[in-house]
């Protein structure tokens, strides 16, 4: 195997373990906040802590990205999340535990943006779609798995947090025997204002491309952080909650690759109109069957998978379209904030709305988002985003 396909398999494998272990924590802690009589809006709350701490890191990690190379970041990033799964099951308290979700937020955006941005560097355009699409998999494969440790809390509340630090703690190793290599620049590293700038740069090439990271942040924390909470109170048990998440993420696991292709030879912003509209009229689908019938609501949330799976993977793609190669760390750094922008707004939201508007669809929330979003990729064209970059 040649050296750089080795180290895409390593890095996509490590993604797939970083996977697991966020689609185990967001409905695990949201099953046993609940469980414990926490109420939605603070089990939101607690839910948070992971995007909060993407945020606070983000403005600070373009500069050791730069200087240092990929490799010391992954596995920076790797240590942070395997230390606090390690800790979870020491002092079960609500403010420790956002603690530890807002370091494994800071580990966990360390390992995405660097192997992102490792990613898209050494990807040709040609290909791009189908690299990321494998990154998107393999993190999907994870994620899909990780909702399935829930019910292992009937056992003990400690072994699905055993479980994934050794899991973990395993890819990891393999980091090491990768060779360090370093993002393309021309751009000074000294001061905050230039990062600033670069923002600013970064924004005016590819704005619309950092729109579908901030849905499926959203999407992705309030099916798996708020949505548990939803459906315990409308009568389904534990298991089958795993189950409908789990009946979503194998539909993204299965269109993940399939879309990516598609998106390299038809465009990457006519393949993200068509699923943001579809996970539209999915989600509407859901809002009408979920109380009648579970196996329609499933049928529903795997056929939004499908559609709407992709979306992060797409996104990060259709940005490295527009970017010039110099602002690409910056680019992929803007779409991670924008994911956790999502991520923050969609547990915090949504406990607030299960709390309130008990009347209403908790998939409602989601489908209005997915339209407005598919109507700004509607009307804004390609060519007026171009020029900029020309």
């Amino acid at each position: 195997m040649s050296e750089s396909r080795f180290r895409f398999w390593i890095l996509v494998s490590i993604v797939a373990i970083s996977g697991f272990s966020q689609g185990m924590l967001l409905p695990l802690i949201a099953v046993i906040f609940e469980n414990s009589g926490v109420s939605s809006s603070l089990n939101g709350l607690n839910a948070t802590a992971l995007y909060i701490g993407i945020l606070l890191a983000s403005p600070f990690m373009e500069q050791p990205l730069r200087r240092y190379g990929y490799k010391p970041i992954i596995i920076l990033g790797g240590f942070l999340v395997i230390l606090s799964l390690a800790l979870f099951p020491l002092w079960k308290t609500f403010w420790f535990w956002f603690f530890l979700r807002l370091l494994i937020g800071i580990g966990d955006h360390s390992l995405h943006f660097a192997t992102q941005t490792w990613i898209t560097s050494f990807s040709p355009e040609n290909k791009r779609g189908r690299n990321l699409s494998l990154y998107g998999l393999f993190f999907g494969i994870g994620f899909a798995a990780g909702p399935l440790m829930t019910p292992l809390v009937k056992i003990n509340e400690a072994l699905p947090f055993i479980v994934s630090t050794v899991l973990c703690l395993i890819g990891w190793i393999f980091l090491f025997a990768l060779k360090n290599e370093y993002p393309e620049t021309d751009i000074r590293l000294n001061s905050f204002f230039d990062t600033l700038k670069r923002f600013s740069a970064a924004w005016k090439y590819g704005w619309v491309a950092f729109l579908p990271p901030f849905v499926y942040g959203f999407l992705e924390s309030s099916l798996n952080g708020s949505f548990p909470v939803y459906a315990l109170r409308i009568g389904l048990d534990v298991t089958s909650v795993s189950m409908l998440l789990a009946s979503f993420a194998v539909g993204g696991i299965i269109f993940q690759l399939p879309l990516g292709i598609i998106s390299d030879k038809w465009g990457r912003r006519n393949v993200l109109i068509l699923i943001l509209f579809l996970g539209f009229i999915s989600f509407t689908a859901a809002s009408f069957l979920e109380q009648q019938s579970y196996l329609a609501l499933a049928v529903c949330l795997f056929m939004a998978g499908m559609f709407v799976g992709s979306t992060f993977s797409l996104g990060i793609s259709y940005m490295a379209d527009l970017m010039p190669k110099n602002l690409l760390p910056t680019g992929n750094l803007m779409c991670g904030i924008f994911f956790s922008f999502g991520s923050l707004a969609g547990p915090s939201i949504g406990g607030l709305f299960i709390q309130f508007f008990k009347q209403i669809s908790f998939f409602n929330i989601i489908s209005t988002l997915f339209l407005v979003i598919f109507l700004v990729q509607f009307f804004v064209k390609e060519k007026s985003l171009l020029t900029v970059k020309q």
